[in-house]
C-alpha cells in the first residue's frame, strides 16, 4: 500500500510522513465551498436531499423521550413537568422562538449530516441559539493552533470558538475582524458551547459533510439522466435509414426542415438543418426511407443507475429500496435484512445525537433550575438529582406477530426485564404501568357496579353473577384469578372447637 502504481497513484494535499485529520481540509476557502456544494444537494437534488430526509425520518420519528429517574416520584413529575414546560414552548427554549426542542433536534442533526458539524450555545437567560458551521471561522489575526474557528490549546482542548455575527438579511456577509466573536468553550468542568457533530478520527476538530463520498457520483447521475432525456427528445423527432437505389444521386437537393447558414472560423460556411416533432420529410430522387425506434433508454442504463443509486445510499446509511421507497426489487427476507442493518446506524446516531444535544442540554437546563430555585438542590436522602436516562424511539415490528412474540419470550425466559424492553421502544415503563393500573381499576369498577346491579335485579337467582363474568381482563400467558366465574368466593367453615376430649 505504501508503494505507488497505477492503481495507487501519488496522494495529493497529504503529508506523506502522516498528518493529523484537521491537515486534510486545511484549505479554509475549500472547506467552506465544500460545504456550500453539500447544502446544495441537500436543497436541490432530486435524490440526496430526500435521502437525508428519510435519515432524520428514522432516527428521530417522534423525538427523543427524557425519563427522569432520581429516585423520587415526586421530583421525578416536577422535573418532567419542568422540562416540557421548557422543551415544547418555542418561546422558552429557542431565542428566536420560532422552534421547539424536538424541532432544534431535528434541523441540528439535518445540519450535522449535511455540513458536518452545527454549534448550539446555552444562553444564560434560558433558551438555545443554534451557530450554523459557515458562520465559525478564524480570523486573519490568530491562525495558531486555531482549525477554522476553533482555538485550541497544547493538548488540543477546545478553548474557544470564533463565530461571527448572524447573518441579518440576503446581502450579509460578516468577514471582518470586527463581525467575529470569541466564545470561551468551558465555564468550569461544564461546555458552553455544543458541537454536534460525528467525527472519524481523535485528531479530528471539525465536521465534514457525509456527502463528500459521493460528489462526483451525484454529478455522474445528473448527466446520465440528462444524457438519456437529450436522446429520448432526438429520437422522438424522427430516426430515419436513408437507402439509395442503384443511379440515385447522393448530392442532389433535398431539405429537412428549416435551416440557416453559419460561418465557421477559418471563412467557410456550413448548412445547419432544424427538426421539430411531427415534421413530414421527402427524399432525394432514387432514395428509400425506412424509420428507425432507438431503444431509449437502453437496457443498460437502469442496472448502472441503480448502481449509483445504491452508491448514494450506501454513504447515507439508508438501503437503496428506502431511498426511492421502492421495495418491488426486492423479496421480503432481502427487504427485512436491509432494514436491520440500517437501524444498526440509525440507533449509532440516536446514540451520538442524545450525548451531544440531549444530554448536555437537559443537565444545563437542571443547573439553572437549581440556581433558580435552591430547594430543589437540597440534599435527600436517597435522590440522584441528576438521574435521568433519554429513551430513543424505535421502529414498529417488520412482522408484528412474530415480533411481539419474541418479545414476550424474551421476558418470560428472563433474558431482559420488562422495562427494559418498554426502554427498548422508547416508552417510560413507570407511566406505562401506572396508565395499565388505572386502566384495569376503572374497568373493574365497572364491571363490579355491572354485575351487583344484575344480582339485585334478578335476587331470586340461585347462580349470582361475578364481575369477572362481565370482563376479561388481558392477563399474561401463565396467569390467573382465582376467583372462580360462577360464583362469589367461598367463606372458610370455622376451625373446630378444642372441648377438651
Amino acid at each position: 500500500m505504501g508503494t505507488e502504481s497505477r492503481f495507487r497513484p501519488r496522494l495529493r494535499g497529504v503529508d506523506r510522513t502522516g498528518s493529523g485529520a484537521d491537515y486534510h481540509y486545511r484549505d479554509e476557502s475549500k472547506f467552506y465551498l465544500a460545504m456550500e456544494q453539500a447544502r446544495e444537494y441537500d436543497r436541490n437534488d432530486p435524490i440526496i436531499g430526500p435521502g437525508v430526509g428519510r435519515v432524520l425520518n428514522n432516527v428521530l420519528q417522534g423525538g427523543f423521550t427524557l425519563d427522569v429517574q432520581t429516585g423520587n416520584d415526586k421530583l421525578d413529575q416536577e422535573l418532567t413537568q419542568r422540562w416540557n414546560d421548557w422543551a415544547l414552548e418555542p418561546f422558552n427554549c429557542h431565542i428566536e422562538q420560532e422552534f421547539n426542542f424536538d424541532r432544534i433536534a431535528e434541523l441540528v442533526l439535518r445540519a450535522a449530516l449535511v455540513d458536518g458539524d452545527h454549534f448550539v450555545l446555552p444562553l444564560q437567560e434560558g433558551s438555545l441559539q443554534c451557530v450554523e458551521a459557515h458562520r465559525v471561522r478564524t480570523p486573519s489575526s490568530d491562525r495558531s493552533k486555531t482549525v477554522h474557528g476553533i482555538k485550541l490549546d497544547p493538548n488540543g482542548v477546545r478553548t474557544q470558538y470564533w463565530i461571527t455575527k448572524e447573518d441579518l438579511g440576503t446581502l450579509s456577509r460578516p468577514k471582518v475582524l470586527a463581525d467575529i466573536v470569541p466564545y470561551e468553550a468551558w465555564d468550569g468542568d461544564k461546555k458552553q458551547v455544543l458541537q454536534v457533530y460525528d467525527p472519524k478520527r481523535t485528531s479530528q476538530r471539525r465536521g465534514v459533510s457525509a456527502f463528500n463520498g459521493i460528489a462526483d457520483l451525484a454529478g455522474m447521475f445528473d448527466d446520465l439522466q440528462f444524457a438519456t432525456l437529450v436522446k429520448a427528445q432526438v429520437a422522438s423527432c424522427f430516426a430515419i435509414f436513408r437507402e439509395l437505389s442503384p443511379g440515385g444521386d447522393l448530392n442532389a437537393p433535398g431539405q429537412i426542415g428549416s435551416n440557416e447558414s453559419d460561418t465557421r472560423p477559418d471563412g467557410t460556411t456550413r448548412l445547419i438543418e432544424g427538426i421539430g416533432p411531427g415534421m413530414e420529410l421527402f427524399g432525394r430522387m432514387g432514395e428509400k426511407l425506412q424509420g428507425f425506434a432507438p431503444n431509449i433508454p437502453n437496457a443498460e442504463f437502469f442496472p448502472h443507475s441503480m448502481l449509483i443509486l445504491t452508491i448514494i445510499a450506501i454513504n447515507l446509511g439508508v438501503p437503496v429500496a428506502v431511498l426511492l421507497l421502492d421495495p418491488t426489487k426486492t423479496n421480503f427476507s432481502g427487504w427485512r435484512g436491509a432494514i436491520d442493518e440500517a437501524r444498526k446506524g440509525f440507533r449509532r446516531i440516536q446514540k451520538w445525537l442524545r450525548e451531544s444535544l440531549h444530554e448536555p442540554v437537559y443537565e444545563w437546563k437542571l443547573r439553572q433550575w437549581i440556581a433558580q430555585d435552591p430547594s430543589l438542590g437540597r440534599a435527600r436522602r436517597g435522590v440522584n438529582l441528576f438521574g435521568y436516562r433519554w429513551n430513543t424511539p424505535t421502529w414498529s415490528y417488520i412482522e408484528p406477530q412474530k415480533d411481539i412474540a419474541a418479545n414476550a419470550l424474551e421476558i418470560r425466559t428472563m433474558q431482559t426485564s420488562p422495562r427494559r424492553s418498554a426502554a427498548a421502544r422508547g416508552l417510560i415503563f413507570e407511566e406505562m404501568l401506572a396508565e395499565l393500573v388505572e386502566d384495569n381499576v376503572m374497568a373493574i369498577r365497572l364491571a363490579k357496579t355491572a354485575a351487583k346491579a344484575i344480582n339485585k335485579e334478578f335476587s331470586d337467582d340461585d347462580s349470582p353473577v361475578n364481575w369477572m363474568q362481565c370482563l376479561a381482563l388481558p392477563m399474561p400467558d401463565g396467569v390467573s384469578l382465582n376467583v372462580p366465574m360462577n360464583q362469589e368466593p367461598e367463606t372458610p367453615e370455622p376451625a373446630p372447637v378444642n372441648d377438651g376430649k
